[in-house]
């Protein structure tokens, strides 16, 4: 009985170890607003990655959730609105 009992416990221990540190890397994902050829966009990428991905983007806002993201983006007109890098 015992011997069932330790190898469950283990992989408890190991299943709430990896949502743990699962929670601590999505704990530094910044939610960005971009001017993206022309467009508003949300992405998780940083400026350079969105540069290479997009061609012209230039940063509007940081934000720590997607909703505080999304409300700025709204603000400006949402997701797919027009927008200049200036």
């Amino acid at each position: 009985m015992m011997a069932v009992r330790l190898p469950l416990a283990g992989g408890l221990v190991l299943g709430l170890m990896s949502l743990l540190a699962a929670n601590l890397v999505s704990a530094d994902v910044k939610y960005r607003v971009y001017c993206a050829n022309g467009k508003i966009e949300v992405d998780t990428r940083t400026p350079e990655q969105m540069q290479r991905a997009r061609g012209e983007a230039c940063l509007l806002g940081e934000f720590d959730t997607r909703a505080q993201a999304e409300a700025a983006a709204e603000r400006r007109g949402g997701s797919g609105a027009p927008c200049t890098c200036r």
